[in-house]
């Protein structure tokens, strides 16, 4: 598998290149099947999350790079699959939550697309439906703004979000809404902490 063949082969640079400061990074061993979300500032943050985190995280990628053939089988190799950005694409949702019903780790960018600003974007509702859907603890990530101009990567790992009290007490029509509330709130709190 091409994704670990990169990940153990490099890893060792990376952590020497990049040396990782990492707030609440047990929360990355989290057993089972988990949501990782974090914020989107670069086409690198996918390999940076790969490298310091733990377990083997498969995440979506926008359709557009699975266009060429030896780019769909590069991409795939590294455990990532299309999305349709223009529309609800329920395929892709569907891939997601095969992938947390196996307890396996789903990475995804809640804000949909890279920040225009240094501030988090409006969060799209994605990541909140998995989680309902799937049952799966979403772990909230944060990393610094300042990680590739400093060339040292911070990072900051919140608490597993659990959504079974929140299903189990909010009403169905506003519970994606609630859902992706709780997740930036705890994603404002981590980037508190990263930028402060």
């Amino acid at each position: 598998m091409l994704y670990l063949f990169f990940k153990y082969l490099l890893t060792p640079f990376f952590w020497l290149i990049f040396r990782p400061i990492i707030i609440g990074g047990e929360n990355l061993r989290i057993r089972g099947k988990a949501i990782f979300v974090c914020n989107h500032m670069s086409m690198a943050d996918p390999v940076m999350l790969a490298f310091a985190s733990p377990r083997i995280i498969h995440f979506m990628a926008k359709s557009e790079l699975f266009a060429n053939p030896v780019a769909n089988v590069f991409f795939r190799a590294l455990l990532a699959f299309p999305v349709n950005r223009r529309q609800s694409d329920m395929a892709s949702m569907k891939n997601a939550i095969r992938v947390l019903e196996k307890g396996k780790v789903f990475g995804i960018f809640p804000e949909g697309k890279r920040a225009v600003t240094d501030d988090l974007d409006e969060f799209e509702k994605g990541a909140a439906f998995l989680a309902i859907r799937s049952g799966a603890p979403v772990v909230p990530i944060y990393l610094s703004r300042d990680t590739y101009k400093k060339v040292r990567l911070k990072m900051a790992v919140g608490e597993p979000i659990l959504v079974g009290s929140l299903v189990a007490t909010t009403p169905k029509n506003k519970l994606v809404d609630v859902v992706t509330d709780e997740i930036s709130d705890a994603m404002r709190v981590l980037q508190a902490i990263v930028e402060e």
